[in-house]
């Protein structure tokens, strides 16, 4: 439809006069009874309009239900019928007003500018804009921001009342919380479940269990969830770090950060609403503050673990944070085994491929009992380089150590700048005195600053070499003690957690063509060693064989 010529016959005649083909759009921002009555009489009321005017066609209307009009994101109608009308299946678009349409003050001149380009017009009725008016903009734009005002309002709105809820010691958000039951606002402790709570947090508390170790044992105990199923790790995490298991009312956890998308930011603890309730009444205590703490410490430091990734764990995993896998780059994860006699005998496997399938990673799974001996193995070979180094780095420390008395000599060079300091005062006092001319005292001061830099500068080179010996000694320090330390863990070939936090930095993991998996083990002086792990090919659901005959087949 030309715009430009409906323009000019708008000039003597109504939007009704003219033939067009026209379709409606209705929406209800809720799925209640009255809301979709309201919906059926929309319907009703525009097919009639519509199909009583003799100038105009009817085309199939749109209609969306219980959505908020805040944006027209997921409306999918909406956008079928902007779609419909940029491909020219209609001339003018029906609907009640810019609120049933959007909220928003750009999607509304956004959708209404597309259209217009299309050929297609909107009028909103009850708010008697028609976007084919040459004034429409304008007038769009003030109702629109007048309808954006509006849902800024509700949202201050809900807010206060959250606000008026916390003072009538109400507790808000979710009802099903492990541990306790809602009645009237209120918490109280279903028993039933409170001792499975108890029982979490004494044994996180200990840091002896990983989240996920207690997620077996839990299902293994016949713990489940309000569906039925096993409790995850992570809804686990949640509860060791809700206050309200130690009794603390908790609010404003989240916050709303864009009005139209609704995107919410999780706020940090200090910005929440938390007081101790301390008569048990609305928030019941199902675990002491001092329990509750040691969980937390535990749950703080291995998140701290994880986010630095540098492998330091507070639970007997001997590998975690690492072994890695240079196929994708993540960590391996530890899973339980047992082999044929029911012995414990932990599987390392690679994250990558536990969270993307087994094709999506070259990778194979390591054994724990296989890998302590080639630990063992490597230790034995590097200790002697280990001490090699530490005779390396004694032999650097003596020569700093030979080059003489640093800090005389800081303190000589200290003197020298004091003096050349009493030196440009009198010159001064000399050149004010009018007994040295400006040009001699210019040149004489200047020689005094160079002085003073040239001794600074000697000052500070001595006072960092003063630091490398300092720190070339702790360094040489820290390598004999973790040498002693990993010997005596060492004994009788025996590795554990403390040797391997001590003595191995990273341990890179690559499988091999031949099905073995090569291990570049770098060690805290960094030193990398390789070693390798054969016949693992069965462990993976593919081969290296399968993956290249893949590649070529989409090659060709």
């Amino acid at each position: 439809m030309d715009i430009h010529a409906v323009r000019q016959q708008l000039k003597t005649r109504t939007l009704y006069d003219l033939p067009l083909r026209v379709t409606f759009y209705a929406r209800v921002s809720s799925e209640s009874d009255e809301q979709l009555n309201s919906l059926g009489n929309q319907i009703t009321y525009y097919e009639d309009l519509i199909r009583r005017n003799t100038n105009w066609t009817y085309v199939e209307g749109y209609i969306d239900e219980g959505l908020s009009a805040a944006t027209t994101k997921k409306r999918e109608n909406f956008h079928r019928m902007v779609e419909d009308g940029e491909s020219g299946l209609f001339d003018l678009i029906l609907t009640k007003e810019i609120t049933r349409f959007a909220r928003n003050t750009l999607d509304s001149i956004q959708y209404t500018r597309r259209l217009l380009d299309a050929g297609v017009g909107v009028f909103f009725q009850n708010d008697n804009i028609n976007t084919m008016d040459e004034d429409s903009e304008l007038r769009l734009t003030i109702m629109s921001g007048i309808a954006q005002d509006e849902l800024r309002k509700l949202s201050s709105r809900v807010k206060f009342g959250h606000q008026q809820a916390i003072k009538k010691k109400v507790v808000l958000g979710n009802s099903r919380i492990f541990g306790y039951l809602k009645d009237g606002g209120r918490l109280i402790i279903d028993e039933e479940e409170a001792s499975m709570v108890r029982e979490l947090f004494e044994l996180y508390a200990t840091g002896d269990y990983s989240m996920k170790q207690i997620e077996t044992l839990f299902w293994e105990r016949g713990y489940r969830n309000h569906n039925g199923k096993r409790i995850a790790h992570t809804t686990m995490s949640g509860m060791i770090a809700n206050p309200k298991y130690k009794g603390y009312y908790v609010g404003n956890k989240v916050q709303v950060v864009d009005l139209f998308s609704k995107k919410q930011k999780f706020l940090p603890p200090e910005e929440w609403v938390m007081f101790k309730d301390e008569t048990g009444e609305i928030v019941p205590a199902i675990v002491s503050e001092e329990l509750w703490d040691q969980a937390n410490k535990v749950l703080r430091k291995r998140s701290e673990d994880v986010k630095s990734r540098q492998g330091i764990c507070n639970h007997a995993n001997l590998l975690t944070g690492k072994l890695f896998c240079t196929c994708c780059g993540t960590a391996y994860y530890r899973r339980e085994s047992k082999d044929k006699e029911g012995n414990k005998n932990s599987k390392w496997v690679c994250s990558g491929k536990i969270k993307n399938g087994a094709d999506a990673c070259a990778s194979f799974a390591i054994y724990e009992e296989e890998l302590k001996p080639l630990l063992f193995e490597l230790f034995e070979e590097t200790r002697e380089t280990a001490q090699a180094l530490i005779e390396e780095y004694i032999e650097m420390y003596k020569e700093l150590t030979d080059e003489g008395d640093t800090a005389g000599k800081i303190a000589e060079l200290q003197q020298s700048i004091d003096l050349a300091e009493k030196k440009k005062s009198k010159l001064l006092g000399f050149n004010a005195a009018g007994q040295l001319s400006d040009w001699d005292f210019l040149s004489m001061n200047k020689a005094c600053a160079q002085e003073i830099e040239e001794a600074q500068r000697q000052i500070y080179e001595l006072e960092q070499q003063q630091l490398a010996k300092d720190d070339l000694k702790k360094h040489i320090d820290t390598i004999r003690r973790v040498l002693n330390q990993a010997q005596r863990d060492a004994v009788n070939g025996i590795i554990n957690k403390e040797f391997v936090d001590k003595y191995i930095d990273k341990i890179f993991a690559t499988p091999e063509e031949d099905g073995s998996m090569r291990l570049q083990i770098k060690i805290f002086t960094g030193e990398t060693t390789d070693k390798y792990l054969s016949n693992l090919r069965s462990r993976t659901g593919h081969t290296f064989k399968k993956m290249i005959e893949a590649y070529e087949n989409g090659l060709q």
